[in-house]
């Protein structure tokens, strides 16, 4: 399998110019500055996956913002001077969002909307035109987390037109593209084959979802005071996972599963890298991590588990999340592990 050139250890920017408390341009100045992409850079990461919101980059009526593009120009001009390439992830649309809390929105709409689907081609066209000279550096992600497993067909359609769209610009950007189900490395298989050999598959992992995701005030049904150590037995996570809704159990109900630790990613990653060694193409997981509130140990030997996996097989991966969101690492209660996070990353 191929490896992802320059985007193989990175760390995610959530939290900046994506899923803020409010439209804020203080915060937008001050959450994420030079000093941030020095210390991710001296860490030993090679990129940064920068989620966007579309209204950072358009008006609500769908015109340029040049102000939310300046984020991503400098945010360009620091990985270069630190020798870091940059991941630029649409994480929310017009039309389009993957956020749980927003409980009234209709997720399939957009995958048969032509207009809110044409809105969404121009929206990129612009990225696209402004890094089109950075084929070496800048790689496009379409949309973060498609949730619905329905649309899976009406996905690959919208693809096929946006990847016509960004190579009538830019012929030779990486493109990363992920599945359905919350992007789920179980979805790789429904993608449709790589249209070029710059066509990257790529999934999140935060599995065991009732480990990772363990307290988590977004996920339906979760008590707030659920704990749950790592590693436990498969039947333990799935007895756990029975009373959260089944869209985010995960993997761990998959059959192949059958005991923790680094074969369990093994099992769970098997089929995407089946499909991704047919056609040799690339894999990525472009999030994985575990909340804050799991026992700092727990995450360690989770971490180190995947990691074990993606070095099996040269998938490269960006870390959710740098700073804050609920997985941040640079945070005080995170110190008495970060030495062997540092050896892990």
């Amino acid at each position: 399998m191929r490896i992802f050139e320059g985007f193989q250890k990175g760390v995610n920017l959530g939290g900046w110019i994506s899923q803020f408390d409010k439209y804020d341009t203080h915060h937008f100045d001050t959450f994420i500055t030079e000093k941030d992409i020095s210390d991710i850079a001296a860490l030993g990461f090679d990129h940064v996956r920068v989620p966007v919101d579309y209204n950072v980059l358009e008006t609500e009526d769908g015109n340029k913002l040049e102000s939310g593009f300046v984020y991503l120009r400098n945010c360009c001009s620091w990985c270069e001077k630190y020798n870091l390439h940059m991941l630029i992830d649409l994480h929310e649309c017009f039309g389009y969002s993957f956020d749980p809390l927003k409980k009234d929105m209709d997720r399939s709409k957009f995958f048969y909307d032509e207009e809110l689907q044409t809105r969404f081609l121009n929206l990129w066209k612009k990225i696209a035109e402004e890094f089109k000279d950075k084929p070496n550096s800048v790689a496009f992600e379409p949309l973060n987390e498609v949730v619905l497993y329905e649309v899976k067909d009406a996905w690959n359609v919208l693809v096929k037109k946006y990847i016509e769209t960004i190579r009538a610009i830019c012929p030779d950007h990486y493109i990363v593209i992920g599945g359905v189900c919350y992007n789920n490395v179980m979805s790789v298989p429904l993608l449709d084959p790589p249209y070029d050999d710059k066509i990257v598959y790529n999934f999140h992992c935060y599995e065991p979802m009732i480990f990772t995701h363990q307290g988590a005030y977004w996920v339906e049904n979760m008590p707030s005071d659920f704990r749950i150590g790592y590693p436990r037995s498969v039947e333990e996570y799935r007895q756990a996972s029975r009373d959260i809704t089944k869209d985010l159990a995960g993997a761990i109900f998959a059959d192949q599963v059958k005991e923790m630790g680094p074969v369990f990613f093994e099992d769970i990653f098997a089929p995407a890298i089946a499909v991704a060694e047919k056609y040799n193409a690339p894999m990525y997981c472009g999030e994985y991590g575990v909340i804050d509130l799991a026992a700092n140990q727990d995450k360690i030997r989770w971490l180190k588990d995947i990691h074990t996996a993606f070095a099996n097989h040269g998938i490269g991966h960006a870390l959710w999340n740098y700073k804050e969101k609920d997985f941040g690492f640079v945070n005080e209660e995170f110190a008495e592990v970060r030495e062997d996070f540092k050896k892990i990353i």
